[in-house]
């Protein structure tokens, strides 16, 4: 049994014990819960080798007898809704460009039992991938292609590790891809584990100098809104942005 029926069998049976006779006909939670998952999966564009790009708000549209059924639930369905999204958008690899936000709304024009799902990706906003850095509890964006690493004042990045060198490591990063270059450091440089002087730096990879670990990763952001946009728009955005390799 997959992760996504376990958690509509137990949605199901959470709401049906509680609501039984409010849902003897009409629309069921779990059936609300098994279109936003088919409308994840339907609306999920990759925008780079390393990414997948999944709608974060909805709106499910229901009929009047069923939204007055629905309703009865309260927050508590969002709240079980809102763990679906997530959970399938965790095992099936999908980013998300903002928060997730779900809505339940009537639509007089729908028929008893009919639902219809609509979703967008952040709330209407392009959306574009940015390179991070997690060290020392701080999460700092990678705003230059080439950003220096080490204890000294003079590097871009400082970090209070004696067993550093004052510029031990750089970082490149193009929009879509990095590199992680030793610079000629005392100590040395391991990625995940194994000592390098340059390599590829992949997404949520472990660099570490000193005793310092720096976490890479690449998330999404989105810009100022535009009007109608849509995941189509944002994956055409960051066609458009494509640049050579690494120098």
């Amino acid at each position: 049994m997959g992760l996504l029926d376990s958690f509509e069998k137990g949605l199901e049976r959470a709401v049906n014990s509680a609501f039984a006779k409010t849902f003897r006909s009409g629309i069921q939670p779990v059936e609300i819960a098994s279109a936003l998952r088919s409308e994840l999966d339907k609306k999920a564009a990759v925008v780079s080798r390393d990414r997948i790009l999944a709608p974060n708000t909805f709106t499910v549209r229901l009929s009047p007898a069923d939204d007055d059924r629905i309703s009865a639930l309260g927050d508590a369905l969002l709240h079980e809704l809102d763990t679906l999204v997530h959970a399938h958008a965790k095992a099936q690899g999908y980013s998300f460009a903002g928060p997730v936000t779900i809505a339940i709304r009537r639509d007089e024009e729908l028929s008893t039992g009919t639902l219809r799902v609509e979703s967008s990706t952040a709330q209407g906003g392009r959306v574009s991938w940015r390179g991070v850095v997690d060290v020392e509890g701080r999460r700092i964006p990678l705003t230059k292609s080439r950003t220096v690493i080490g204890r000294g004042s003079d590097a871009d990045i400082t970090v209070a590790d004696s067993g550093t060198s004052r510029k031990h490591v750089e970082i490149l990063w193009d929009g879509e891809r990095a590199m992680v270059r030793d610079l000629g450091s005392t100590n040395g440089t391991m990625l995940d584990g194994r000592k390098v002087t340059e390599a590829a730096l992949p997404p949520d990879s472990t660099v570490r100098i000193g005793r310092t670990d720096i976490v890479f990763r690449v998330v999404a952001q989105a810009s100022a809104p535009r009007p109608a946009a849509s995941v189509d728009d944002a994956t055409r955005a960051f066609d458009a942005q494509e640049r050579g390799p690494l120098a």
